[in-house]
């Protein structure tokens, strides 16, 4: 099947849970879905999930994750991601042993040995059992153990646990991250073979983000690209292969299927979500000028962004506590189309906004 990159475009956001032809029920529906979504930024992790829950506040999926619809933990990439609860044993398994692997070096980095770490999981592990800890909490407890966790001592520890499949982050508690042991959280994980979850993260990826590439695929999973083709073999006809502009790419037949050929619909989405990160290439979303305008100066924090037919037509920020959001659009826009696509935000914050242009 050959598309254009415009029905690409409605492809991906229909794949991306942005439009309002395709919908999960909840938290764990949509967490499922994607398999994992972006969310080492609690707040953007927040609005990551409310933008695909329409009418949902914070304090409801907040409450749906008190509920373990997700967990956050580091599956991959050495970065943290929202999961399915019964998923995160074997994605740190198949993927995050990867980013294990670099440990050794990092420690050796922070002057920090092998021993010190195995000992600082048993300790959190200790403090952990039959209760549920502030970050705060669990570095008090190292240190009552007689170990060091000042600068980036104290987070690679929690890392290093949670890669470790001891620990997982759990919903805050007021501003402050808490930490909880996975196994209590999770008795029941689920264990498919390696090549059954490599199956299951190809076809999940896919089903979420595509039309995407197979270096997409390997550089969201931090996988081998050996691995990755492997897993799209092994997803079997789950998968389906499409040419956008000469690039070969691959979609979930269903969602191919149940896609409109065009698309006007509008997103406001938080910095860090799978529309962005979810991608090597993200020359279907935006220029390179307009990335460096998402990403300035390249320094790994991005901005909120306004998207229209599946492409970043603004940026758009909140500063904490204002009322005011302020969009800098990259070209002329529809303001009013703007400012509708952000009312769904003020009801999730639970706050009247006022939208500025710059």
């Amino acid at each position: 099947m050959e598309l254009t990159a415009e029905q690409a475009r409605a492809v991906r956001m229909r794949s991306l849970l942005l439009t309002p032809h395709v919908r999960r029920p909840d938290v764990a529906g949509v967490v499922e879905w994607f398999g994992a979504m972006q969310a080492q930024d609690m707040a953007s992790g927040l609005w990551s999930l409310g933008v695909r829950l329409p009418g949902v506040t914070a304090a409801g999926v907040t409450e749906a994750l008190e509920r373990r619809e997700a967990i956050r933990t580091w599956p991959m990439r050495g970065t943290v991601h929202l999961v399915p609860p019964r998923d995160a044993h074997w994605m740190l398994d198949l993927m995050g042993v990867r980013a294990l692997a670099g440990a050794a070096k990092r420690r050796e980095t922070l002057g920090l040995s092998e021993k010190t770490a195995e000992r600082a999981v048993e300790v959190l592990g200790a403090a952990l059992r039959g209760r549920r800890c502030t970050r705060a909490e669990c570095l008090a407890a190292l240190r009552e153990g007689g170990i060091e966790v000042s600068g980036q001592l104290g987070y690679h520890l929690l890392w290093y646990a949670s890669q470790r499949g001891v620990t997982c982050i759990a919903p805050h508690i007021g501003k402050e991250q808490t930490f909880v042991l996975l196994d209590e959280w999770v008795p029941d994980p689920a264990t498919p073979t390696r090549d059954e979850a490599l199956a299951l993260i190809a076809h999940r990826y896919f089903r979420s983000h595509g039309p995407a590439t197979r270096l997409d695929l390997a550089r969201w999973t931090g996988l081998t690209v050996t691995d990755a083709k492997k897993g799209i073999a092994l997803a079997g006809a789950g998968l389906t292969t499409v040419t956008v502009d000469g690039v070969e790419m691959l979609a979930d037949p269903a969602v191919l299927d149940q896609a409109p050929a065009h698309l006007d619909d509008w997103a406001a989405l938080p910095g860090f979500d799978e529309y962005m990160l979810g991608y090597k290439d993200r020359d279907l979303l935006l220029t390179p000028e307009q990335f460096a305008a998402v990403v300035p100066g390249g320094n790994g924090i991005f901005r909120p962004t306004l998207v229209e037919r599946g492409r970043v037509v603004a940026t758009w920020s909140r500063p904490a506590g204002k009322k005011i959001v302020t969009v800098k659009p990259f070209a002329d826009l529809d303001r009013a189309r703007a400012e509708a696509a952000l009312r769904p935000y003020a009801h999730f914050v639970g706050s009247p906004l006022q939208v500025a242009f710059e």
